[in-house]
């Protein structure tokens, strides 16, 4: 079991570490659960180029600083914890981090349990073993492949990105993932299809990661990225006819399990997701 924050005090400030971070919603739907708790803490997001990352991680040291770390740090602040709880070793990732009694860096990964509740959303459950198509070889994409690992019945991963290095890199950590030699390959036989990538986050762009016309009928379709109203990814899948949802339930849900591990008890999440219920066309983020 991982350290519980109730072992040291409560932080003092919460920031999340990104680039970008300038339209993100976690500010919007934390600092909604902080104030209805009673807490004094804020949140915040602070942009960090990756040049300055390890500056950032010695003044979260000094200060006690909490928080949360989103693209494209995930996997490099991994390597700054001086503990891990045992899902973040197994994602090889870190997205929620805190100082613990013994003055400790702590890193552990709620996009896993995150990913989970997305699928639990589109799908009513999470599936007795199916076959996935995965898209992306980063902190999220880790984190899918170790949700998936988890699951009842054993579920198979087919791995695409653009990097052939990269994906062969991240499958060789999973035995249920295998590197896809093309898009097509990977989307054969696909039930679920998963965008880990941040194609489709960036304001005004109409991108999708891949031709929604290739996906198989019947599969799910997960875009861990949020746009307001939503992506064109799921857009499109849902005009074809496919069952299809943004990040926003994963989003809302490793964000409720993080403010969980700083403070030991539970945000209320319907409040967190009012927060963020009346966004602006503008207003977009990635999981």
């Amino acid at each position: 079991m991982p350290p519980t924050p109730s072992e040291a005090p409560f932080p003092r400030r919460l920031l999340l570490l990104g680039h970008p971070v300038s339209h993100s919603l976690s500010p919007r739907f934390q600092n909604a659960a902080l104030e209805a708790a009673g807490l004094a803490t804020r949140y915040a997001a602070l942009d960090v180029i990756p040049s300055e990352l390890a500056g950032v991680v010695a003044t979260v040291r000094e200060n006690e600083i909490a928080g949360n770390v989103t693209v494209p740090h995930k996997t490099t602040f991994f390597a700054y914890c001086d503990h891990l709880t045992p899902i973040a070793q197994r994602a090889g990732a870190v997205n929620t981090f805190w100082m613990d009694a013994d003055q400790r860096l702590v890193g552990d990964n709620t996009d896993v349990e995150g990913f989970d509740e997305l699928v639990r959303h589109v799908l009513g459950f999470v599936p007795n073993g199916a076959h996935m198509a995965l898209f992306g070889t980063g902190g999220a994409a880790a984190a899918v492949c170790t949700a998936t690992e988890r699951w009842q019945g054993g579920a198979s991963v087919s791995l695409w990105g653009r990097s052939v290095e990269k994906t062969h890199a991240l499958a060789a950590r999973y035995r249920h993932v295998t590197p896809a030699g093309s898009i097509l390959a990977a989307l054969e036989n696909a039930s679920i299809v998963v965008n880990a990538t941040s194609v489709g986050m960036g304001l005004g762009g109409e991108a999708v990661p891949i031709d929604v016309e290739a996906i198989p009928d019947g599969a799910a379709v997960l875009d861990l990225v949020y746009r307001h109203p939503t992506t064109p990814f799921v857009r499109t899948a849902k005009n074809r006819g496919l069952r299809a949802a943004d990040g926003l339930v994963m989003l809302i849900e490793q964000g409720a399990l993080a403010f969980e591990r700083w403070f030991g008890f539970p945000p209320d999440r319907d409040l967190m997701r009012r927060a963020v219920a009346t966004l602006t066309p503008t207003q977009h983020v990635s999981a």
